[in-house]
């Protein structure tokens, strides 16, 4: 019986790649023989697509799963305004209720082998005036998967999101190091030092890919063991 894996995959900032980097790991997982499938909880900035709300995020991870599970499961609060998450829930007048999450994970993990949440932002983004994103993660109850984007200052970024993760009482399975400036100054140097400092295996070097195609970047990644 094939064993089924789940993970919850946050990163050092906004704008670092979590979404490449999510789609890259379908594919690595679809391409080894998994039903794979990921999940966006809570997005955002959205159009209207025939009627449906839709983040573009949602759309890129629904695009790269083994099957569309829809955007109802995928991608439970879709806001429109492309700010704060908690933000634009009060202006939308909508409460984000963890429950509503929850339900719509257990759903999609008796549908597929592996299934990746992304979160939203950094680790630690406000969801309403008590609730952020870390307090979701721990109500996942899930191993993480960390994304540091590698530019000038990721190193920071990086140690202080794993004691986050650490105080919060969550396992770092592993973590993967996304070339977002593909120009960086000593970049061996930096990932060195995070090798170093980061108790948990690097889970893989995620190339700089100009067209944007996370299928090309899934043969750099592995899924932690």
């Amino acid at each position: 019986m094939t064993e089924r894996r789940a993970w919850f995959l946050t990163g050092t900032d906004t704008e670092i790649g979590k979404t490449f980097v999510t789609c890259a790991l379908l594919h690595a997982a679809r391409a080894a023989g998994r039903s794979a499938v990921g999940m966006k909880p809570i997005a955002a900035g959205a159009d209207l697509v025939d009627g449906e709300r839709v983040n573009e995020d949602a759309a890129r991870i629904r695009a790269a799963g083994s099957f569309d599970p829809g955007l109802r499961l995928l991608n439970p609060y879709c806001l429109a305004s492309p700010i704060a998450p908690h933000i634009a829930a009060a202006e939308e007048g909508v409460r984000i209720e963890p429950a509503r999450i929850l339900r719509a994970f257990e759903e999609l993990a008796v549908r597929a082998d592996i299934v990746i949440v992304e979160g939203v932002g950094g680790f630690r983004v406000p969801l309403d005036e008590r609730y952020d994103t870390a307090d979701l993660a721990v109500d996942f109850a899930l191993p993480v998967i960390l994304v540091v984007g590698m530019r000038l200052g990721c190193i920071n970024h990086a140690l202080l999101t794993v004691e986050a993760l650490a105080a919060r009482g969550l396992r770092l399975e592993g973590w993967i190091a996304n070339r977002v400036d593909p120009a960086m100054l000593r970049f061996d140097e930096n990932l060195a030092a995070l090798q170093a400092r980061i108790p948990a295996p690097l889970l893989g070097i995620v190339p700089h890919v100009p067209d944007g195609d996370p299928a090309k970047a899934a043969g750099a990644l592995r899924l932690p063991d």
